[in-house]
């Protein structure tokens, strides 16, 4: 399994995939560029060429993760900027050998829920109509804290569909997110049928694995470490032995260990892949 954790690129993309390897991982996730802001990024050639390189040496994979104020729901004044940020971002991640870029699903407050779907099927058709990479844009599911919008697994695979390029749409699957929303309440043999039979986790390409702070359907949104929150190990290593995702970066978005790393809970999670629940704490049903 590919397994790792979010690093930092304050050395580099190629520092990015150095840091990783070192803590153990055989996948991580990355900021293209600045998360805090909504502008584009000059692309580094000769950073990114050697990001991919070290990572095709030594059989690492890697995802991106596009700014948190990329909205793909906003409105048509909105969606200029949020494509050419859009494009920036995935061609920094395909530079970087990337799996695929990751991006929320969106947020949308207005009085018609559908004009939301209408306009994340409009910014990806524009930005993947405008953009030839290999690179996959993963939509991600959410957490509910503002509004319903990207916390079914019907909406993810309806809105792929709909897209005039299918198959260069994937999911990222955020387990604390599934877990908040309640879509996820710790069963997974049961999420993973429902899913699978939607067609839903057949175009999963990235995990973000998170415990949660709160309660199945809290819609909050808070990381907690694995195996030290509401969902439990148990609940995990059901996840982690699932079909889906053996082939795919399982990455952690979590708080680093005292080493300044995620040595330590990349191991815990390869524990719990391999069937050892190494604590006996639980979630109260």
């Amino acid at each position: 399994m590919f397994i790792g954790a979010h690093v930092s690129t304050k050395a580099g993309y190629l520092g990015a995939a150095k840091a990783a390897l070192q803590a153990g991982a055989s996948a991580f996730q990355y900021f293209p560029m600045n998360p805090r802001a909504l502008r584009t990024k000059s692309l580094n050639e000769r950073d990114a060429a050697a990001c991919a390189a070290f990572c095709r040496e030594h059989g690492l994979l890697s995802i991106g993760h596009a700014p948190y104020a990329l909205n793909p729901a906003a409105d048509a004044e909105q969606r200029e900027l949020m494509r050419t940020v859009l494009i920036s971002a995935l061609t920094i991640a395909e530079a970087c050998g990337s799996v695929g870029l990751v991006v929320h699903f969106g947020k949308y407050l207005g009085k018609d829920p559908l004009q939301g779907y209408k306009n994340i099927i409009q910014l990806i058709n524009q930005a993947l109509g405008g953009w030839q990479g290999r690179c996959l844009l993963l939509l991600e599911n959410q957490a509910g804290e503002r509004g319903h919008l990207g916390t079914a697994m019907e909406e993810f695979v309806q809105v792929r569909k709909l897209c005039e390029e299918p198959e260069r749409i994937g999911f990222c699957f955020d387990t604390c997110h599934a877990f908040a929303s309640g879509l996820w309440s710790g069963n997974w043999p049961e999420l993973a049928e429902r899913g699978g039979a939607l067609g839903y986790f057949q175009h999963v390409h990235a995990v973000h694995l998170n415990d949660s702070l709160y309660g199945a359907g809290s819609r909050r949104d808070r990381h907690a470490g694995i195996g030290t929150g509401e969902v439990g190990e148990r609940a995990f290593a059901e996840l982690l032995h699932s079909v889906y995702f053996r082939s795919i970066p399982i990455v952690m978005e979590t708080a680093p260990g005292t080493d300044g790393t995620h040595r330590a809970e990349i191991a815990r999670v390869k524990a719990l892949a391999e069937g050892v629940v190494l604590t006996s704490k639980q979630p109260e049903r």
